[in-house]
């Protein structure tokens, strides 16, 4: 990874004066202009890959979905309003304006605790666990949560690398925060790994240099980190073939019980369904490095892998459209985009998500030893510490660790008033 890593930072010698660095090891610049248009494209991104492969959930289990499977894009599949995809992460980004980036875990949880939207999997446990008491970490252990290497905070963890541009452990420390609510192990490492992917998105469009940094945030022992080098390996073998390469993925990460470990999951028979998340991150990589650039293909390729077809497109279509930035999205993508649609239960609409993401990005610069300059025409830039990752421990669902024995007392209960209960 080390050669991956040496390529990263040589793009960012040479690119565009957009994005400029102060001298090597030392800082960052990123004008704030660029990171809005950047951080607007993430998001966007996510919306569109949700809408365009949303009729394909779980249509499609341990096989390739046909070409002619494929939806057709229309513009307003953009407005995904209503699909926890977006709106479950909204939550986080709300308890994280509200309380700062110091707001402690059990703030976290009382807040998720009483959010109002459907849940599904390692969510749904998670806060159904919090609402009984069940206080995290706790809430998203083995011992209580069965779902704990679902795909939920893989899905729900661009939020950590948007408000985090050039800042690894901002996404670390945001999946310790958020995703223990619902995951443990691999699936906290997963959105770890996704959050630092965006969080290096924002100085390049080198999709394998934006891995590598993503592949930094978690233990290199961990499972997910080693599918991550499987799939970099397989796709330089097999550069122009996809779907070589998934298969390969499907043997190991699908089939072979020693990866899947059936806590929720399926595994060993053909269509068998899964939604786990080294699986289903798999499906993310896939697109990233076989889109090679293109957004619809970046896009059709995440889908077509299958199992959670949308929610994986999401990412990887979040990912490169924060490469690319807002202004430069194919105009079919955002000509429909609604900016007064309502983010389900959230205070949120398209221009507050921008304004709230802006909000904290500032306080995440300064608390991480950065600050906010201005050019020579007034306008504000962004200066970032370049840093190296600080991994999470390692630890596996299928022999975790000791519980925390970690429970809301009786003020913390109070405060929990899910929808259902409030008068």
């Amino acid at each position: 990874m080390r050669s991956l890593t040496i390529v990263g930072l040589l793009w960012l010698c040479v690119n565009t004066a957009a994005v400029a660095a102060e001298p090597a090891g030392e800082f960052r610049r990123l004008p704030l202009k660029v990171y809005v248009d950047k951080m607007k494209g993430g998001w966007v991104g996510q919306m569109v890959g949700v809408g365009w492969g949303g009729p394909t959930e779980f249509k499609v289990k341990g096989a390739i979905m046909s070409a002619e499977a494929m939806p057709s894009w229309q513009p307003a599949l953009v407005n995904q309003f209503h699909q926890d995809d977006v709106y479950v992460e909204l939550t986080f980004l709300r308890t994280l304006e509200e309380y700062g980036m110091e707001v402690p875990i059990r703030q976290a949880g009382i807040d998720f605790a009483n959010s109002g939207y459907p849940l599904w999997h390692a969510n749904k446990a998670g806060r159904t666990n919090l609402r009984q008491g069940i206080a995290p970490p706790d809430s998203g252990h083995p011992q209580f949560n069965q779902h704990a290497d679902d795909i939920d905070y893989q899905i729900e963890a661009d939020f950590s690398g948007l408000i985090a541009p050039g800042m690894p452990n901002v996404a670390v420390e945001m999946g310790e925060k958020f995703g223990r609510l619902m995951n443990y192990g691999d699936g906290v490492y997963a959105g770890q790994f996704v959050g630092g992917m965006y969080a290096e998105a924002f100085f390049t469009t080198d999709i394998t240099a934006i891995i590598a940094a993503g592949l930094r945030c978690i233990p290199a022992e961990s499972q997910y980190a080693e599918m991550v080098r499987d799939v970099l390996e397989w796709y330089r073998q097999h550069p122009d073939d996809w779907q070589k390469t998934w298969e390969l993925v499907e043997d190991k990460y699908h089939r072979d019980p020693k990866y899947s470990h059936g806590l929720c999951s399926g595994h060993g028979t053909a269509g068998a369904y899964s939604i786990d998340a080294k699986l289903n991150g798999a499906y993310i990589l896939l697109g990233l490095l076989y889109g090679k650039g293109d957004l619809e293909r970046t896009i059709i390729i995440s889908t077509r892998c299958g199992q959670d077809s949308d929610c994986n497109p999401a990412n990887s279509g979040g990912i490169l459209c924060t490469t690319m930035g807002y202004a430069q999205l194919p105009e079919r993508f955002v000509i429909a985009l609604d900016p007064q649609g309502k983010f389900s239960h959230t205070v949120y609409d398209f221009p507050g998500l921008v304004a709230a993401s802006t909000k904290i990005v500032r306080e995440a610069v300064t608390r991480s030893g950065g600050r906010i300059d201005q050019d020579t025409q007034g306008n504000e830039v962004l200066v970032i510490p370049v840093v190296e990752p600080r991994p999470s421990s390692l630890e596996r669902s299928w022999e975790p660790g000791k519980i925390a024995n970690s429970r809301f007392d009786a003020q913390e209960m109070a405060r929990i008033k899910p929808p259902s209960e409030r008068k």
